[in-house]
């Protein structure tokens, strides 16, 4: 089930955080709870996309993303993602979430985001998304970024997200059966 007690939590204890600009990193704290467990007693690789989720969620009300999909009817979409495990999560365990938009181009945002645990990284995730409108599919991100009332130039990519984006431009979709 989808934690959305977490969720609510999260969106209480954020409620009066100051806005950030949209290349701001967004920290937040969680902690690893028994139910949060796989079978090798560590969290599980689902439960940490989905806790990201709440980090975006977060984030998205400071960058001020919320207010404006709700005015405008527009919904948010994952399009894709990759994440790099390096540190087991244990019970209990304390992670501050690190958020963070790396960058834009004509159609999807590139979120980065990052679990550390004691001054360690346990695991970060790239993630290509998307505004979308009911019947329309993905907006424009220039059209996002006018409803938000931003002009922001795009930030350079790092090279990692550039060479990660070529890469899923090469993957054939649909995918052929073998």
């Amino acid at each position: 089930m989808y934690p959305f007690v977490r969720l609510a939590w999260q969106m209480w204890r954020n409620r009066a955080a100051p806005p950030l600009a949209l290349t701001e990193t967004h920290v937040s704290r969680h902690l690893c709870w028994p139910w949060d467990l796989d079978g090798f007693g560590e969290m599980n690789n689902g439960r940490v996309l989905t806790l990201m989720d709440i980090g975006r969620f977060t984030s998205g009300m400071r960058y001020g993303l919320l207010s404006m999909l709700r005015r405008e009817g527009w919904g948010l979409a994952v399009a894709g993602s990759s994440i790099r495990y390096r540190r087991r999560i244990l019970p209990f365990a304390r992670i501050e979430m690190r958020t963070r938009l790396a960058g834009w181009d004509a159609r999807f945002f590139y979120v980065v985001q990052e679990f550390w645990i004691d001054g360690d990284c346990a695991c970060q995730a790239l993630l290509r998304t998307a505004v979308t409108a009911k019947g329309r599919g993905a907006v424009p991100t220039a059209e996002v970024l006018t409803a938000l009332g931003r002009d922001d130039a795009p930030p350079v990519l790092p090279g990692w997200v550039a060479a990660w984006i070529d890469a899923e431009g090469q993957r054939p979709w649909p995918p052929v059966a073998a």
